[in-house]
């Protein structure tokens, strides 16, 4: 659930998706168009036939064979049939990764489920197997686009002439014209696509959907971020097609998404500055803390923005580009989310603290094109406008930290203006199941905390809870955690895992200089 605006400008008092997590591990992932192979036959899994296709990201050198299909569900499940607008029929783009065992796998697949709200479970395919790759030997792995995302999503604001409608960088942190924009989306879609209709609840009654036209009985879960909110959902509506669950960077269904990131972050920066002062090579290279100055350089270029000349990452080439004070607080934000991010920022702060602003604006940069257009803002949207925004309540305590009570403010904006649909009873609930659980959490996760994996743990007698030392967000790929994760789905007893092997893992030190750590 990583933090920061990815539409434009990174932006940290923007529209907040809950998980980058898949983004900042993969760097610009996205699915390409399935590309036939040579054996372009169709292969069924129960009623959904499969074709060959290729998983791949333009940056990135990995890709993965697998099976994609593409399911149709009713946008509105009350009137599926309806001649008019009402019966409209969505396609949810899904990818199935077969086990490596040649025999087949399991009766029992797992359904991954990504974060966001936003994010497209296909167009992390590559990652996924990479963290569940110990999984795949012996069970199918099924991605499942929730509605709303990817390449197949209705939600695609344009204008009459089809082009993209957009949002001015220099709006991003204006409350009113997040509203205005949200608006004019609405109206672009109207006749189209309803957006009430693409909530968790609906999102969760798809993936039933899947799995009864799989033919299977039963599913495990494995939810990362705001994955673990869809998860811990289906679980409680579908306790008898759950056989397991793994949540990784847990969100419990009490949690106001977008309402505590101000105070989570401060957290874990927090944890970054105590962990420097145990350095001696850290302490004296940065005397100052971290959030000192963060607070004076955000207030510096608050009142007045810095034209930078930089070189761009990418090609080399000379640019010139103006840093904000919303810049700063987003690529802090957005490198928090792992450790050996976070290991630059107190040397690139502590340049830019003295005037030295170009390797702060190329990361800037850098991060920016990387993330962009990798979450559905439209979608995001729909989802904490029907479940979040009505039980957001300001904290006073938000104005003195570092993102500051703005963030939420711009988080929930486009509430005004967005139609939205509404959560069942209990929805907020927290999830009251034997059903097995594996917990997982980072130490210095700065949008979910151990804590909240810990409330979530109190209700589910057969979880237990892992906290990787000087960890930041989704850990599920790190160290011996893909082994773990994958005897936990073959046993379903999370308490026998030997979990010795995540002792070795630790903090990673700040850089003291562009050149890494000192000797």
């Amino acid at each position: 659930m990583r933090t920061c605006s990815i539409w434009g400008r990174t932006s940290a008092l923007a529209a907040v998706p809950l998980s980058l997590g898949l983004l900042l591990s993969g760097c610009s992932s996205q699915v390409a168009d399935p590309a036939p192979a040579k054996d372009a036959g169709k292969r069924m899994y129960g009623t959904i036939a499969f074709e060959p296709c290729t998983l791949s990201a333009p940056l990135s050198p990995t890709s993965i064979d697998a099976q994609c299909a593409k399911f149709e569900v009713a946008e509105d499940p009350a009137a599926p049939h309806a001649g008019r607008s009402a019966g409209r029929k969505i396609p949810l783009n899904i990818a199935w990764l077969p086990a490596a065992d040649q025999s087949g796998g399991t009766g029992d697949p797992v359904f991954f489920l990504a974060g966001g709200p936003g994010q497209a479970a296909t167009e992390y395919a590559a990652q996924i197997d990479m963290a569940l790759r110990d999984v795949r030997k012996q069970r199918d792995i099924v991605l499942v686009d929730q509605r709303g995302t990817g390449k197949l999503s209705p939600l695609d604001c344009r204008d009459g002439n089809g082009r993209e409608l957009a949002l001015p960088d220099a709006d991003e942190t204006d409350a009113n014209a997040i509203a205005d924009y949200a608006g004019r989306c609405a109206q672009a879609l109207a006749g189209k696509a309803d957006p009430r209709f693409y909530t968790t609840t609906q999102a969760i009654a798809d993936l039933d959907a899947v799995r009864t036209a799989l033919g299977v009985d039963r599913i495990n879960l494995v939810g990362v971020s705001y994955g673990t909110r869809v998860a811990q959902q289906y679980a409680a509506r579908y306790p008898q097609h759950t056989r397991s669950i793994v949540l990784d960077g847990v969100a419990p269904n009490s949690l106001v998404v977008g309402g505590e990131f101000a105070r989570t972050f401060e957290r874990a920066l927090g944890l970054q500055v105590a962990q420097c002062q145990k350095l001696e090579s850290c302490r004296k290279r940065f005397p100052q803390d971290l959030r000192t100055q963060l607070h004076s350089l955000k207030a510096r270029l608050a009142a007045a923005p810095v034209e930078v000349e930089y070189r761009d990452p990418a090609s080399a080439e000379v640019k010139h580009d103006t840093l904000t004070a919303d810049t700063v607080v987003g690529l802090t934000h957005l490198f928090s989310y792992m450790p050996q991010m976070a290991s630059l920022l107190p040397v690139v702060i502590d340049e830019a603290d003295r005037g030295r602003y170009a390797p702060l604006m190329a990361l800037s940069q850098m991060m920016t094109r990387e993330v962009g257009g990798q979450m559905s803002r439209t979608m995001q949207w729909s989802v904490i406008c029907a479940e979040d925004a009505d039980r957001y309540q300001p904290d006073p305590n938000d104005a003195g930290t570092v993102l500051g009570a703005d963030v939420a403010t711009a988080f929930f904006a486009a509430c005004k203006s967005w139609p939205h649909g509404s959560r069942p009873a209990g929805f907020n609930e927290p999830l009251k199941s034997k059903v097995p659980a594996l917990l997982l959490s980072g130490e210095i996760d700065p949008v979910t905390p151990p804590a909240y994996g810990e409330q979530v743990l109190k209700d589910l007698p057969n979880g237990r809870h892992l906290v990787l030392r000087g960890q930041g967000h989704n850990v599920g790929g790190v160290g011996c955690l893909p082994k773990l994760v994958g005897q936990f789905i073959e046993s379903t007893d999370a308490r026998k895992l030997d979990a010795k092997c995540l002792d070795t893992i630790g903090y990673v030190p700040p850089f003291t200089g562009f050149n890494g750590w000192e000797p």
